[in-house]
């Protein structure tokens, strides 16, 4: 089996997830790690046993990475995954792709002319929730989606953006509420209609921080091509991070979906569950419980299938389509107005 060579760039609070899940996915060696702050690298690398550096320019140069984890700001994500796309290293950065629809192209076409492979991290595809309606929606019992709802109704404090130097902000953090917390929720509901998104209408504001120039509220509705119409909401100034919810209503049966777990209520009678396995454990550290344990699976297939040299489950261009699909968010809400697609 070949070994592919791995490195991490960034050592904040998303970083363990993707350290602990090279380590543990077979025929990956995790060899190296960045980060500009020298405490930080040197810690990580002691922990996972491998080199620390503060320059990835300067481990692209003396390593021989196959493959680059990005776990950064996320105004960082187009240029560096660009710039180690360039040099013939395979990326998986952390969602969101990037921060403008211009850049998130840019890094696409950069794979074609390269010749690598690209990725972007939608973990809760993987919930049991999701796999479940998706096969459902694929088989056809569930008929056609008449419409749909998500919610998302978490807590991010003043303190939260103010111990950070990039988020809070448009420049460094490509927005708020949409592109950080609800972007997977919205990502999920867009995954399953599966459908050419026609055009945006979205409502954005600050409604509960002082601090931060960004949304903290999101509202609208995203309406597709056959005419089906999508509705969300979204908070970050509630008293708690609640279960994200997800509701489809079908012509042969209710959808609803609760974090990581789904019913699916037949107009018939039937009824079909899906819960997320109590048995299925995986330790990443103190690392906050709503980021599920299935970045492990998505990464372990990314790796399998640059080897079997098919796409991966999540491909870089169903990615697109939600960075799209945000981006149409902020530019509706912005400008008052429907985004056409």
């Amino acid at each position: 089996m070949q070994t592919y060579k791995a490195a991490i760039i960034g050592c904040g609070n998303i970083f363990p997830m993707h350290a602990v899940s090279v380590q543990r996915t077979e025929g990956v060696e995790l060899v190296a790690i960045c980060d500009n702050k020298p405490e930080r690298a040197i810690a990580a690398a002691q922990e996972f046993s491998c080199k620390a550096y503060t320059d990835y320019q300067e481990m692209l140069r003396t390593e021989q990475i196959d493959v680059v984890h990005l776990c950064l700001p996320h105004y960082l994500h187009a240029p560096v995954a660009i710039d180690c796309m360039k040099q013939g290293v395979h990326v998986l950065t952390e969602k969101p792709m990037a921060i403008s629809l211009t850049d998130a192209k840019a890094m696409i076409d950069t794979t074609k002319q390269c010749g690598v492979t690209l990725g972007c991290i939608f973990q809760n595809r993987y919930n049991a929730g999701t796999l479940l309606v998706k096969e459902e929606l694929a088989k056809g019992t569930l008929g056609s989606i008449k419409a749909a709802k998500c919610f998302v109704t978490w807590n991010r404090s003043d303190a939260y953006y103010s111990a950070s130097d990039w988020k809070g902000t448009w420049e460094k953090e490509g927005g708020g509420l949409v592109i950080d917390q609800a972007i997977h929720t919205l990502d999920m509901l867009r995954y399953l209609v599966d459908e050419d998104i026609a055009y945006v209408d979205a409502f954005i504001a600050n409604r509960g921080h002082a601090s931060i120039e960004v949304e903290d509220t999101a509202e609208g509705v995203i309406a597709y091509k056959s005419g089906l119409l999508t509705n969300f909401h979204a908070i970050n100034y509630y008293s708690y991070d609640a279960d994200v919810t997800i509701e489809l209503d079908c012509e042969n049966a209710l959808v609803q979906m609760v974090g990581d777990n789904a019913t699916i209520k037949f107009h018939d009678g039937r009824t079909l569950m899906a819960q997320r396995n109590p048995t299925e454990n995986f330790d990443y550290g103190n690392v906050k419980s709503y980021w599920g344990v299935n970045h492990v699976k998505q990464i372990s297939n990314f790796y399998a299938s640059m080897r079997s040299g098919i796409a991966p489950y999540i491909t870089v261009e169903s990615a697109y389509k939600t960075q799209e699909m945000v981006c149409a968010i902020y530019q509706s809400g912005k400008e008052g107005r429907k985004i056409y697609l």
